[in-house]
């Protein structure tokens, strides 16, 4: 039977190898429009930073840099086990797929909830931006200016997380259901980018936001 009969390839491809090319192609044109969203935030917070950094540096020593290490080594991991569930639908091996992408879901899990224990000790001291913001410290008004970007980066960065979540629910199941295998593994492998590309986020957040003036 070939492959566009057996239900491996959408009516709109030849084979395979034209569907996977197309979707790869897709993939890394939708990463490259997040590239671009999150470079906006980046450059902002970089301008900021170098405008402001007294400021900056103290706000700084109110996020927790124990949380935060343990939050990026828990990311890598879920890094790992990602790469490694690609690994296994591409040798259709069903099993180890099912386990990699359930603990690529417990690691996330993990890094939502401690982005959750941080966010509300931020509530607890005041530390959001708005009318009830209060800080010690220089500049306060400029302290409060980084904590604006503390939340829209971490924030952005743990909506897609989230949104990864679901999408890895929806996954795990096909492979529970031998959806996988040698000859399509689109899906999975596609997701692995993404989720790769998360991680690669987080490892430029954490040292802008929680490293850099942290000791001084």
């Amino acid at each position: 039977m070939s492959d566009t009969h057996s239900g491996l390839v959408a009516h709109q491809f030849d084979d395979v190898e034209q569907q996977r090319e197309s979707v790869t192609l897709g993939m890394w044109t939708f990463l490259l429009t997040e590239i671009m969203m999150f470079g906006g935030l980046f450059t902002g917070y970089t301008v900021y930073r170098n405008a402001y950094p007294e400021a900056f540096m103290y706000a700084s020593h109110h996020l927790d840099l124990v949380l935060g290490t343990v939050n990026t080594a828990v990311l890598l991991g879920s890094s790992l086990t990602m790469a490694l569930a690609v690994h296994a639908a591409q040798t259709s091996n069903r099993k180890k797929t099912v386990g990699f992408l359930l603990g690529t879901m417990l690691l996330g899990s993990v890094f939502l909830g401690i982005k959750v224990v941080e966010y509300s000790h931020k509530f607890h001291e005041n530390l959001v931006p708005g009318a009830n913001f209060m800080v010690d410290g220089p500049q306060a008004t400029n302290q409060e200016l980084f904590f604006s970007f503390y939340f829209a980066m971490t924030g952005l960065h743990a909506v897609h997380m989230i949104i990864g979540f679901g999408i890895l629910i929806v996954i795990t199941v096909m492979a529970w259901k031998n959806r996988f295998s040698a000859e399509y593994y689109s899906p999975v492998e596609m997701f692995g980018l993404y989720w790769h590309f998360v991680d690669i986020v987080w490892i430029f957040l954490f040292p802008l936001l929680y490293l850099i003036g942290a000791h001084v």
